[in-house]
Parts: structure tokens; sequence; C-alpha cells
């Protein structure tokens, strides 16, 4: 029988660290998500790596622990489901490097598997990303998609960062919440969604309207653009609407994480989804 067939559904651990992934089975719609196919996913931080060890779907391979670390989460009855390294906390230090704050838990883990943009569910919304390439933004954006119930974020393969390290760590762990679609063309990825009967509404400071008055609908996709750059333009003409956010003092523009929460709760309280 299968690791996936397996119950509890908890995945092996094993493996030297930073060794080529090991290959698993994927059922069709579904590929790796996270990071290149040929390094493990690095997780650090307390929420991020708490999270993943409550992910049945999270295959851990190793996972390094500091002693007050280990006492946490025996504290707070977290299965550790591979056997953890104790070490001491610069032990850790010196494979992140210093500035990281990982609180003396570390990860390293099988990436996650993908839904293709045909199986996202017809309801709610989601997030596409046009080209945001910092992977603090983006975690930042998926801890606030958690928050806001998204069903999924659908990014480009290129220009975007890889769902690991600093951008793990920034999502707080929503990076086991929230599906992260990966495509090829985002034009063409927008197209099926139109296709699928998604709104698709692109947010940029030149938009006809500011989007607390566009009548929006189920399912809904909200298309955010890159700092400075925003949206491409084959992006935007692809967008059934391109509204912008309206802000009555004298800055005009947010940072895109920031312009994600604001527009998530537009969408959501007038959708009716914030009950």
């Amino acid at each position: 029988m299968s690791d996936r067939d397996r119950k509890p559904p908890f995945r092996r651990g094993g493996g030297k660290p930073f060794e080529k992934g090991r290959k698993f089975a994927r059922p069709p719609g579904l590929r790796g998500r996270d990071s290149s196919p040929d390094g493990p996913v690095i997780l650090y931080g307390w929420h991020t790596v708490s999270a993943a060890l409550a992910n049945p779907e999270r295959q851990i391979r190793k996972l390094f622990l500091t002693e007050n670390a280990a006492r946490r989460l025996a504290d707070e009855n977290i299965d550790t489901r591979v056997p953890p390294e104790i070490v001491r906390p610069n032990a850790i230090d010196q494979r992140l490097g210093p500035d990281a704050v990982h609180q003396g838990f570390l990860a390293e883990a099988e990436p996650l598997l993908s839904p293709d943009i045909d199986t996202l569910a017809q309801e709610g919304i989601v997030l596409v990303l046009d080209q945001i390439t910092d992977p603090h933004n983006v975690g930042a954006i998926m801890r606030s998609a958690a928050a806001f119930a998204v069903k999924a974020i659908v990014t480009t393969a290129r220009h975007s960062p890889e769902a690991t390290g600093v951008l793990a760590k920034s999502a707080s762990g929503a990076l086991e919440l929230v599906p992260l679609v990966t495509v090829q063309n985002l034009a063409r990825a927008l197209t099926e969604l139109n296709d699928r009967g998604f709104m698709t509404v692109g947010l940029d400071s030149e938009g006809s309207e500011d989007l607390g008055a566009v009548t929006l609908q189920q399912p809904l996709a909200l298309v955010l653009g890159a700092e400075g750059k925003g949206l491409r333009q084959l992006t935007r003409e692809t967008c059934s609407v391109v509204a912008r956010l309206d802000m009555p003092g004298e800055i005009k523009s947010l940072n895109v994480s920031n312009a994600a929460v604001l527009a998530l709760y537009i969408g959501a309280s007038r959708l009716g989804l914030m009950k």
C-alpha cells in the first residue's frame, strides 16, 4: 500500500538535507506548487512549521528543533510526524542566515500539490497575481487570502517567487490553507476563468471606476499587478473590468499586499461572504 493510502494520512520523512526530491505519484489535475522539483521546501518559524505539521497533505522530510521548540510542540500536542533532530539555535542560524526569525523551528518538506485552474470551484473569490515577485508581499497576500477564505491564488510559473523560505514565513501558515495554482500564461488563464463564469476584475490606479462602486458577482477573480509596473497591458485587456481603489488621503496608492486586503474586504463584503 502506498503512503497516500495509509491511515492516518501522515507522510514519511527522512533523506539528507538538500538532496534531490523523491518523486511521488500525483493524481490527475495536480502538480507540485511550492519549490523547484530538485530541492526541498524550506519552512521555518512557529506558525509556518506547526501549520505544516498539522497538514496531512504536507510530507515532512526532516525536522530540526531547539529544545524549547520541541517542548512547545509537545505542550501544544502537535505530532512531529518524523523524529526531530534537536539542535542549538545557531545551527539553524547557519542554515538560514542570521536574519531569519526561525524561533527554533526548521523543516524540510516535499512540495504541496496544486490544482489545475479548470478544477477551481465556481464560487467565492480567487486572487490572480500578475508577476508580483517580492516574497514578503506574496506571503502577506497569502496570509490575507487565508483570512478571507480565498479559494485559490493563481500566479505565473515565471516572475513569481517560490513558495518556500521567506515567502512561507511571511505567509505564517497560509501556505497550507490556500491552494496555489501556477500557470504558464496568465492571459490564457484569465480567459479560461472568464469562460468558466468568473468575473475578472483587474486592480489598477487608472481603472474606469472605484472598486466599491462596481457591481460584483461570484465567482470573482481579483487581479493584482506588481508595484510600480501594475498590470501588464494584455492582463488589463483580458480582465472583464478594470477598477481602482480610491483613497481619501494625500497618498493615493498602497503597497500591493495592503491593496489586496482592501480589495478582499470590499469584495467579501459586497458578495455577502463576511457572515
